[in-house]
């Protein structure tokens, strides 16, 4: 499901170029389609991996509670970014987005810190057991106070106030970084969660150091790649581009 929703976010994005008339808000709405599938289907993927993939109701719906967190996520990275990228109109446009996207990623972050303890007792003992991890609380502060800090930002730009354009965004990513780093300790050292770990689901170290030897390769073209591709694209989009 989200190979095909990445699929028809692909097409519309070439046929919506090309497209007139009615046609080009068809393929407008496609591409949204497409985008929610994928983002759905990530989202479910990732509740059911931190489950255990185990199977009945209550793990459905906690795999729906993951989903619609993460959509909201990707609403706000990606509003965040046209904040950093566009003017105007639309800039203030996607400033609206953002404060709609953190709302929605501050619900579905509070119900899946609720449901995860409650779903697997591993996690549970790993965040509550205190005093040993009263220390912790310091991972959902900082993810709370930079939740404030974005929201706060919004709202000047939403009055027209002066701010840093790339806070916004940096703020979002800061969030996601947060709320993965949770999610990591949360899981770790399983890769599927009381069955197995992360030792006792790695390759052979022969294969390993292959792939090792592959990415130290490969990687420094990659981000020279992704360094070459941002250098070309800064700087603001002009409004022929987004029409």
């Amino acid at each position: 499901v989200m190979l095909i929703g990445l699929m028809l976010r692909g097409v519309a994005f070439e046929f919506r170029v090309k497209a007139e008339g009615w046609h080009r808000e068809l393929w407008n709405w496609l591409f949204w389609f497409g985008s929610f599938l994928a983002s759905l289907a990530q989202g479910l993927m990732l509740g059911s991996y931190i489950t255990g993939f185990h199977s009945g109701f209550g793990y459905f719906l906690f795999s729906l509670l993951v989903a619609g967190g993460l959509c909201g996520g990707y609403v706000l990275l990606g509003a965040t970014w046209l904040i950093l990228r566009t003017e105007d109109e639309l800039q203030r446009k996607a400033v609206a987005w953002t404060r709609w996207g953190l709302l929605w990623v501050a619900l579905g972050v509070a119900l899946v810190s609720i449901a995860t303890p409650l779903v697997r007792e591993t996690v549970r003992l790993k965040w509550f057991d205190f005093p040993r991890t009263l220390g912790l609380m310091l991972l959902p502060a900082a993810r709370v106070a930079t939740w404030l800090w974005v929201w706060a930002l919004t709202g000047r730009m939403k009055h027209e106030q002066p701010v840093s354009e790339w806070k916004p965004f940096a703020g979002a990513v800061t969030i996601f970084l947060l709320a993965f780093l949770g999610l990591a300790y949360s899981l770790f050292p399983y890769i599927v969660i009381d069955r197995i770990t992360i030792w006792q689901g790695a390759a052979h170290p022969s294969a390993l150091k292959v792939v090792l030897i592959g990415a130290l390769v490969v990687l420094p073209f990659i981000i020279g790649y992704t360094v070459f591709a941002y250098r070309v694209f800064r700087g603001k989009a002009s409004e022929k581009l987004y029409d």
